[in-house]
């Protein structure tokens, strides 16, 4: 059982039948009365968002879920499949269940399948990938005062914005949380 007291980010509870992450909760004391926790919820099957207020001391199950590592092969359209690096079992995933992870997914590249039982509800990317740019316009010596930024697109087709003085070939780090340049990868 998971209480309102050992809420974490990213811990997976179940609430009438539903498969359910908690991406954010506040606890909210009130002047009188007892305090409550308000808790933003992404449905696992569905995506949907919604916020719930519960009384301090709720109780919820606490949903079973896995995470393997994996191996991403390829993407044909419509499923994206992964291997596991142990059996080299292959596994079709749904675009759906990937989201927003496919922009940082390149062939080869480990990452974490979530499951619950032999579902897969979601992909977990590991905190910074590296990846190449692949067209970004030339910078210019004296452009800015100070370090100035400019699009670059990425292997993925991720486009972020990286310091003036990167080319294309250029292989930078990147934060998969948040989308944005954090440095550049010497070899």
């Amino acid at each position: 059982m998971l209480s309102t007291s050992d809420l974490r980010k990213g811990a997976t509870i179940e609430i009438d039948g539903k498969l359910l992450s908690i991406m954010d909760y506040s606890h909210i004391k009130m002047g009188r009365g007892s305090a409550q926790v308000r808790i933003k919820l992404r449905d696992v099957r569905t995506g949907t968002i919604t916020e719930q207020t519960f009384q301090a001391g709720s109780k919820w199950p606490r949903a079973r879920v896995e995470r393997r590592e994996m191996q991403y092969l390829y993407h044909d359209g419509q499923f994206f499949t992964f291997m596991n690096t142990e059996t080299f079992d292959q596994i079709p995933v749904d675009a759906s269940k990937v989201g927003d992870a496919d922009k940082f997914l390149k062939e080869n590249a480990l990452c974490e399948l979530v499951l619950y039982g032999e579902e897969v509800i979601g992909v977990e990317l590991p905190i910074t990938v590296e990846l190449e740019i692949t067209d970004t316009d030339p910078g210019y010596k004296g452009d800015t005062a100070t370090g100035g930024t400019k699009p670059a697109t990425l292997e993925t087709g991720l486009v972020i914005n990286v310091p003036l003085f990167l080319e294309v070939g250029t292989v930078v780090k990147v934060n998969t949380d948040s989308g944005e340049y954090i440095e550049r990868v010497t070899s």
